[in-house]
C-alpha cells in the first residue's frame, strides 16, 4: 500500500442527495470540487426520497469522481489516498460513495479512510481559513443536523450540544413548505425575510433562558402550523411570515453559538452546514463576533453545503494521526462524532 504524505487525496460524500467528489492537497488546498445535485428530482415530493437518491448516486458516482480528477489535473495513479463518508446519513446513499471509495483504494493500493460527515463540516472551517487557530466553537447547521462542537483543529472535537428533535434546516424547509415556498424552502425564506417585518406573529424560541447548549425546533414547526399559517391565510404578507421564521431560528442559533464560545474560551466561532449559507445568519454571526472581539469563520456557500472537499480535508488529518481505516469498515447511518469526550 502506498504511504500517505499529504499529497492529493480524493474525498467522496454521498450522505444524502448530493453526489460529491473533490481532490484536496495537504488538507487545505482544494484542487477540485464537483457536486451533482438531485434537487430537481426530489422537488416534486417536497423532500428527499431515499430510494431515488441512492439510485441516482449509482448513476452519478463514477462520472463525478472522474470529473473531480480531471479538473484537478490529477491521474488516479497520482492520488495518495481516498476518503469517504461513512455516516451519518441515508444508508442507501452512504453505501454508494463508501463502497466506490473502498473499491478505488483497493484497486490502486491506496490508503482508505472513513470520515464522519459532521467532522467534514467542521473541517470546512479550516478550508475557508487555513491558518485558523483553536479553540474554535463550530456550529454545524443543516437539514439533518444542528450541533455545536469545540475544536482545537480538524479531528479533535468535543460535542457541546445539539438538537433534541428537529434540525434548523428541517424547520426552514418544513415551515417554508407550509407557506408554499417550494423545495428546498430555506433559500426562499432567506430571500423573502429581507423584505419582511418580524414580530407580526410571534414564534417560540425554545429553551431560551435555560442553561443548556441544546436546541429544539419541533415546537417551532407546530407553532407555525397553528399560528403563522392561519395568519398568512388571513392576509399576513408572506414576507413578514418569512422574517419571523428566520428571526426565530437565527436568534437561537446565534445565542447558543456565542454562549458556547464564552463557556469554552474560544478564540473564534464558525458556522458550517447548509444553513450556514443563509445570509441572515451569516450577518448576525459576523455582527455578534465583532461585538465580542472574536473571529468569525463563515465558509463560502459551496463549502457549506455537502461537498467532497470537506471529507478529504477531514480524511487528511485522520490518515496522518490514525492511519487508514480497515476495509471491513461499514457505514453507520446514525454515527455520532465528538460526544462524551
Amino acid at each position: 500500500m502506498r504511504a500517505y504524505r499529504g499529497g492529493p487525496l480524493l474525498g467522496i460524500d454521498t450522505s444524502c442527495d448530493d453526489t460529491a467528489a473533490a481532490v484536496v492537497r495537504g488538507g487545505r488546498e482544494i484542487l477540485s470540487s464537483v457536486v451533482a445535485s438531485q434537487v430537481a428530482l426530489h422537488r416534486r415530493f417536497g423532500g428527499v426520497v431515499p430510494e431515488i437518491a441512492s439510485r441516482q448516486h449509482l448513476l452519478a458516482i463514477l462520472p463525478v469522481i472522474q470529473q473531480a480528477l480531471d479538473e484537478a489535473g490529477v491521474r488516479r495513479e497520482q492520488l495518495e489516498g481516498v476518503a469517504a463518508t461513512y455516516g451519518p446519513g441515508l444508508v442507501g446513499s452512504l453505501l454508494v460513495g463508501f463502497m466506490a471509495g473502498k473499491a478505488l483504494a483497493l484497486a490502486l493500493e491506496l490508503p482508505f479512510v472513513g470520515v464522519d460527515h459532521l467532522e467534514g463540516h467542521v473541517a470546512s472551517a479550516w478550508l475557508a481559513r487555513p491558518d485558523l487557530q483553536g479553540p474554535v466553537v463550530v456550529l454545524v447547521a443543516s437539514g439533518g443536523h444542528t450541533e455545536l462542537f469545540r475544536a482545537e483543529r480538524p479531528g479533535r472535537l468535543r460535542h457541546l450540544g445539539g438538537t433534541r428533535d428537529d434540525a434548523a434546516g428541517e424547520a426552514f424547509d418544513k415551515v417554508g413548505r407550509l407557506l408554499d415556498l417550494g423545495y428546498p424552502a430555506g433559500p426562499a425564506v432567506d430571500r423573502l425575510a429581507r423584505r419582511g417585518r418580524p414580530g407580526r406573529v410571534t414564534l417560540p424560541r425554545a429553551l431560551r433562558g435555560s442553561d443548556t447548549l441544546d436546541f429544539s425546533f419541533s415546537g417551532l414547526k407546530t407553532a407555525a402550523l397553528q399560528h403563522l399559517l392561519p395568519a398568512v391565510r388571513a392576509g399576513l404578507p408572506v414576507e413578514d411570515a418569512a422574517a419571523e421564521l428566520q428571526q426565530a431560528i437565527v436568534e437561537v442559533l446565534v445565542e447558543r453559538l456565542f454562549e458556547a464560545a464564552e463557556r469554552t474560551g474560544a478564540r473564534a466561532v464558525a458556522v458550517t452546514g447548509g444553513v450556514a449559507a443563509n445570509q441572515g445568519l451569516r450577518e448576525a454571526v459576523a455582527e455578534r463576533a465583532r461585538r465580542h472581539g472574536l473571529e468569525a469563520v463563515l465558509p463560502e456557500p459551496a463549502l457549506c453545503t455537502d461537498n467532497g472537499a470537506m471529507i478529504a480535508a477531514a480524511g487528511h488529518w485522520r490518515l496522518l494521526e490514525q492511519g487508514p481505516s480497515p476495509l471491513e469498515m461499514a457505514v453507520d447511518p446514525s454515527a455520532q462524532i465528538g460526544r462524551g469526550g
